[in-house]
């Protein structure tokens, strides 16, 4: 049976878009019997293995059952468990990191399966960042996947995603704290000025309207919500560079510069895997419209909207009503 514990494989010298990481490690969990067929289920942006982050869907009569799958969830470089900026040795520490692609993460994460025996993956299963890496598995790996779940998620970083995250990118950079990323102490200023721009998209403009961030009395003000879920989640778990390294990794994700020289429309086509597409139609992140195109390029997709009020966090396990749609539709594409 497999090992739920993390654990960490250590690629040895890894060439990355940026450079080359001297000891790569990509840090992954297991769930289920290696002879069932096989899943990945990679993190997305502000997850990690050791919060817990895949459990909404992983677990016994979840959508990702053990009992009938093998589960293999992975940590994205730069999320402060595989390699990372806050994690690597001189000469590669702290800014000094190399850039990160998704193609990079890809195959460290092929790497993985081949070391655990896995010849095939019968779903790649990823929201959000989560997502743009189940696309990429589909273009860097197309005989090797047979399907694949976007939930939240797009084959490309839009500009208008990508003009987002420069919001909570300069106000993280601007801190006087952050020193050009050469900090001795968690540059909280810094990392709290980012969580607040970061928040305000998580969620869509009618779930603020009716007060949820209240979450039944919890946050008895918008104040205290975004001082104790967004400041105080990413004080307590995240680094500063980490946070920077991983965004941009997010902000140039592109399924068309992998293998077809930015024919966008050419490489969603050329992807063999049959697809389930999972916007939620209050997504200020990955924008509903963005599916529906590149629902209509792929060979063998079916697109099923979330209709939410949670924006993007519906896709992440946020709500007890999300979670079951999702669950319900990713349990009739598996059949």
């Amino acid at each position: 049976m497999a090992d739920h514990s993390i654990q960490y494989h250590h690629h040895g010298r890894f060439k990355v878009l940026g450079g080359v990481l001297p000891d790569a490690v990509t840090a992954y969990q297991t769930y289920g019997d290696r002879s069932n067929p096989c899943i990945v289920f990679p993190t997305c942006y502000g997850a990690k293995l050791g919060l817990g982050s895949q459990s909404y869907l992983v677990g016994e009569n979840k959508a990702l059952d053990p009992t009938r799958y093998f589960v293999v969830t992975f940590a994205l470089f730069c999320n402060g468990e595989s390699s990372s900026p806050s994690n690597t040795p001189a000469p590669y520490n702290g800014p000094y990191f190399p850039a990160i692609s998704y193609e990079d993460n890809i195959r460290a994460q092929y790497a993985v399966l081949q070391h655990l025996g896995v010849t095939r993956v019968l779903c790649v299963v990823g929201f959000s960042m989560g997502g743009q890496q189940a696309y990429h598995w589909a273009a860097v790996y197309p005989d090797f996947v047979d399907k694949f779940v976007a939930i939240c998620s797009s084959a490309r970083t839009s500009p208008h995603n990508i003009c987002f995250l420069e919001g909570p990118k300069a106000a993280l950079k601007a801190a006087r704290d952050f020193e050009n990323g050469h900090y001795t102490s968690p540059p909280q200023v810094g990392i709290r000025a980012f969580a607040r721009a970061y928040s305000a998209w998580a969620y869509g403009q009618t779930w603020f309207r009716q007060h949820l961030y209240r979450m039944d009395g919890l946050y008895p003000t918008l104040e205290s919500f975004l001082c104790e879920a967004w400041e105080g989640r990413f004080v307590t778990n995240w680094d500063a560079n980490d946070m920077l390294a991983l965004l941009e990794t997010w902000q140039r994700g592109d399924i068309s510069i992998v293998r077809d020289g930015g024919d966008f429309a050419g490489s969603l086509r050329a992807i063999k895997a049959k697809a389930l597409i999972m916007p939620c139609k209050t997504d200020l992140y990955f924008c509903p419209e963005d599916s529906v195109n590149e629902v209509s390029q792929l060979r063998d997709a079916e697109l099923a909207v979330i209709d939410s009020v949670w924006g993007h966090a519906a896709g992440g396990g946020a709500n007890a009503a999300d979670v079951a749609f999702i669950t319900t539709k990713i349990h009739e594409f598996l059949a």
